[in-house]
């Protein structure tokens, strides 16, 4: 047996997860950390991230703001791009959101998984729910690479 083949093949995913973990707090000076995401697991093609909803996550009508959920489905799809394009510059060209349900303060997660790749894009789609597993939002969403 060669050095490849005694290599634990479980320590790919453990880079990979060094590597998310090292993104993501990389992330937390910006916009992610701001709105507070936390990275729930990741693998190719698809992520889970969440966020515990505050008091300044709310409208008037004190529901989540959908500015919060857009925000959220952006940035789960665009964690998946970042894995899918590493080292590239991409961009979102188009974001669809429909909003089902309202929530209040808690916790709340959004999973994001590639449908589509071409050569200069890539189309996700994504949901929301709540602690209680109720469907807040999905959304779809088109990523360009930039060159």
């Amino acid at each position: 047996m060669n050095e490849k083949e005694q290599e634990d093949p479980r320590s790919n995913e453990r880079d990979e997860l060094a590597q998310l973990n090292r993104l993501a707090e990389a992330a937390k000076p910006t916009f992610w950390g701001y709105l507070g995401c936390e990275l729930v697991h990741a693998e190719p093609g698809k992520c889970g991230i969440s966020l515990q909803v505050r008091p300044e996550h709310l409208n008037l009508a004190h529901i989540v703001h959908g500015g919060v959920l857009a925000s959220l489905l952006d940035n789960a799809m665009g964690l998946v791009v970042i894995m899918e394009c590493p080292g590239e510059k991409t961009v979102t060209t188009q974001l669809n959101v429909h909003y089902l349900q309202s929530t209040g303060i808690g916790e709340i997660r959004c999973e994001a998984v590639l449908i589509h790749k071409s050569r200069r894009t890539l189309t996700l789609q994504g949901s929301i729910v709540d602690n209680k597993g109720e469907l807040l939002a999905w959304g779809s969403g088109t990523f360009r690479r930039v060159t």
